[in-house]
């Protein structure tokens, strides 16, 4: 039978525990911790480089000193101001058609599963595919592209982990969201996420769309916030995102009178953006055009990684909380 240690004897065990894995400046005891939701936690820094008060200064400042060149320090300063940054051609015709035939090799010998998803009965193309990276080596191997990473780890100011690809042949329709209810972090902030266009995107087939300063105008609008409270999303599912999260995306967007632009990006091209910046999928207008894409998401090493919405941890952490974050897989 294990004893439990009195919470003040445990505490410095587990602060010194937490401090060998991540860099929050207030360490958390985990078994404190029910669901780990942002309300469970403590308000902690550091907040990422790019998301301080100074950041601009410290981009010119890094720039003069030589630590990154004048065309890093334009994509920060983009980054700051805006929540997102476009890299016309990153990634290379061939190098687009080896993962996405290697995709379609995959669905087609059945170790990657597509279901219909139709938006009507004439809709030509399956829908998207969750994390295909970890059953096709060719998009894992797109997913850690150096040109990717070098970018990511720019932002962050530290060394990223991929976590989860998204593959998709057509436009996902999604209503506007950010990405730190359903990939969060502990301090917040610490996740880039892109879209990498394996096509040109046509205007119709339903583009991605984003907010600019979304990312700054907009609060991480979180469970405890919203009045979701602990384990009704394992409840009640999509209905407690959908009836509390949605609207209130959509109502900050009003009030921050935010309007949506569209990603028609040229095959290679990625588009990067802020873990909360606002940004779905825009209505398909034409259906038998297909928008090949795939998103990836990347999380700060040392971060605590978890989603708030469904109160878990991230497989990165798939060995347990207090160990090493590890490089998806």
């Amino acid at each position: 039978m294990s004893i439990k240690l009195p919470r003040a004897l445990r505490a410095p065990i587990a602060a010194k525990q937490f401090r060998k894995f991540y860099f929050a400046d207030i360490p958390v005891d985990f078994d404190e911790i029910g669901e780990l939701r942002k309300d469970a936690l403590p308000d902690s820094g550091p907040a990422c480089w790019l998301d301080q008060p100074d950041a601009l200064i410290e981009v010119e400042r890094r720039r003069k000193d030589g630590i990154i060149d004048a065309q890093q320090a334009e994509m920060c300063a983009k980054w700051i101001f805006d929540g997102y940054l476009i890299a016309p051609g990153l990634i290379g015709r061939d190098e687009l058609d080896k993962a996405w035939n290697a995709y379609e090799g995959a669905i087609a010998d059945g170790r990657v599963v597509v279901h219909p998803e139709p938006i009507g009965p004439d809709d030509p193309f399956p829908g998207r595919n969750l994390d295909p990276h970890r059953k096709v080596p060719e998009i894992r191997a797109l997913q850690h592209h150096p040109k990717i990473l070098a970018v990511t780890d720019l932002l962050l100011g530290r060394r990223t982990l991929p976590f989860q690809t998204i593959m998709g042949h057509k436009g996902s329709s999604q209503r506007p969201h950010s990405d730190t209810i359903h990939m969060t972090t502990y301090p917040l902030g610490y996740l880039v996420a892109n879209w990498i266009a394996f096509e040109d995107v046509h205007e119709d087939s339903g583009p991605l769309e984003y907010y600019p300063r979304s990312h700054r105008l907009v609060p991480p609008l979180l469970s405890g916030e919203l009045s979701i409270a602990p384990l009704e999303y394992k409840q009640r599912g999509a209905a407690a995102y959908s009836e509390k999260y949605e609207p209130a995306v959509e109502r900050h967007l009003a009030a921050a009178r935010l309007q949506p632009e569209y990603f028609l990006g040229k095959a290679g091209d990625v588009l990067f953006w802020h873990a909360n910046l606002i940004h779905g999928g825009a209505a398909r207008k034409n259906i038998a055009l297909s928008r090949k894409a795939m998103v990836c998401h990347y999380f700060a090493e040392g971060a605590v990684t978890y989603h708030d919405l469904s109160g878990n941890h991230s497989r990165l952490h798939r060995n347990g909380m207090y160990s090493q974050p590890v490089v998806d897989e």
